[in-house]
């Protein structure tokens, strides 16, 4: 364990963890550019991280496992045109770093830049998004324990046909520092934890599940009692919905979206084909659409990486420039693409702060943050209230999306049918089937009730799986497709 003064800025810190006891520094960091930029690239950088981790799990009131580990190494790339050499190392050391550095060097002989070395670093601070605590140790063993205990116990007393609790703790303390070869040096300390509760009543035999969950960028204090009865409250009441729940029917549609968490249909369905690398190559159903309409009036759909505390925010991106809030699609009218350094040089386009890698062994990729659309001004009861027969989706399952053509599949975990305006009985089964692009243009009601999700995104991209955000207000999609068993 590291002991560091929380008055010290994120670099102090970083350096404190991951140059100093190594023998690095600056001017050692530069020497290894020179080494690399010797060759024909046009960009290199290096990005350090040290990470402890932990989970622990209960079912059946015990606690089965806990889980503790502690990663950190470096990764060195090196970027011509668009061709990337790449070498990661688990020992941080001037020779693992030069030895790293000489493995780039293989796409030299493809590579046409002129870029000089900096002379000096400088450093770049990020944003002041979330403290730079450990969260591991703000709760003991034992308190993490009670907490976990705390939940499942609040769960069952929620009602008698509650006959399983499953509930998960994780925390995380992230120390990254990224130099590049621009002479910029910038790092960030990165807490998160989460909950995760799942539960399964049956009642005449029938067993449904219900689950629920949240966090962010905070230590485990966030977890209050007030929090945990709601995450409760909603994992238990989603399970008993289901156990009164009828087949869905199938056909076509009109479907209202609740607010929060069904924006991970956004996410997956338009959201990836915003990334910057699917349009360079003009795999995504939007490349090359900049100025276009691509969706309804009065959708617009932001990534907003600066958002405090969210569990997608970042003080700085994984090549150490600050996130910000990028507007995607604004009344309809597609804006830009989510861009890191090497896909917005190459597409002539500005930087948006969205370069993020899982760690120090993987490359940086476009992926968003926390991907959201903005709030109409309609009440969700009026939405509701004007839909003659219809699907009220909830909450959302799985799902998966083609980006070349916008083609999506999703689940709904909680859905009900709409009668006369009226939410009437709960269904199960329910598919959503459709085309992102075509749904964005056949959205035709936005609710006043921007709500974002609890803080339990995870996102997967070329097998990098990173923390992200969602959100949405209630939605009035006039046709969409519904696979069912009815």
């Amino acid at each position: 364990m590291f002991s560091v003064d929380p008055a010290l800025n994120h670099l102090a810190i970083a350096r404190e963890i991951l140059l100093t006891p190594f023998g690095l520094d600056e001017n050692r960091l530069l020497k290894v550019f020179g080494s690399m930029l010797t060759h024909r690239v046009d960009y290199a950088d290096l990005y350090f991280q040290f990470t402890r981790s932990e989970g622990w799990s209960l079912e059946e009131g015990i606690v089965k496992t806990g889980s503790f580990s502690i990663d950190q190494g470096v990764g060195v790339r090196a970027v011509s045109k668009d061709k990337t050499a790449f070498a990661y190392s688990d020992e941080i050391s001037e020779k693992a770093l030069n030895d790293a550095a000489m493995a780039t060097r293989t796409i030299a002989a493809q590579g046409a830049g002129r870029i000089k070395v900096a002379s000096s670093i400088r450093d770049v601070q990020g944003h002041q998004l979330y403290l730079p605590d450990d969260p591991l140790n703000s709760l003991d063993a034992n308190q993490k324990v009670r907490l976990l205990e705390r939940i499942e116990k609040i769960a069952r007393a929620k009602d008698p046909r509650i006959v399983q609790v499953m509930a998960g703790l994780a925390g995380e303390y992230d120390v990254v520092l990224v130099a590049r070869s621009d002479g910029v040096i910038a790092a960030d300390i990165r807490p998160l934890v989460r909950i995760s509760l799942t539960v399964i009543a049956e009642q005449n035999g029938r067993r449904e599940m219900g689950s629920s969950g949240g966090g962010g960028r905070y230590d485990y204090a966030y977890f209050t009692d007030v929090l945990l009865e709601q995450y409760a409250e909603e994992a238990v009441k989603s399970a008993l919905v289901n156990l009164e729940a009828r087949p869905a029917p199938a056909g076509p549609m009109t479907v209202v979206l609740g607010p929060g968490w069904p924006g991970v249909l956004l996410h997956e369905a338009v959201g990836h084909g915003l990334e910057g690398d699917f349009n360079r190559k003009g795999s995504s159903t939007f490349s090359g659409r900049i100025g276009e309409r691509v969706a309804a009036r009065g959708v617009t759909v932001v990534d907003d990486g600066t958002m405090k505390q969210r569990r997608g925010s970042l003080n700085m991106d994984d090549e150490g420039n600050p996130t910000q809030c990028n507007t995607l699609i604004e009344d309809g009218i597609l804006k830009g693409y989510m861009q890191d350094t090497m896909n917005a040089r190459l597409m002539k386009m500005a930087v948006t702060g969205n370069a993020r890698r899982e760690s120090f062994a993987h490359l940086p990729l476009p992926r968003m943050t926390n991907t959201y659309m903005l709030a109409g001004d309609k009440d969700p009861e009026e939405i509701l209230a004007s839909v003659k027969n219809g699907l009220y989706a909830v909450n959302f399952g799985g799902g998966q999306v083609d980006i070349t053509n916008g083609k999506f599949v999703f689940s709904a975990s909680e859905a009900y049918m709409i009668e006369n305006g009226k939410v009437t009985y709960p269904v199960k089964g329910a598919t959503l089937i459709g085309n992102g692009p075509e749904v964005l243009n056949h959205v035709s009601m936005i609710g006043n009730d921007l709500r974002l999700d609890a803080g339990i995104g995870v996102c997967g991209k070329e097998g990098q799986s990173l923390p992200v955000g969602v959100g949405q207000p209630s939605l009035r999609i006039d046709s969409l497709t519904v696979g069912g068993t009815a």
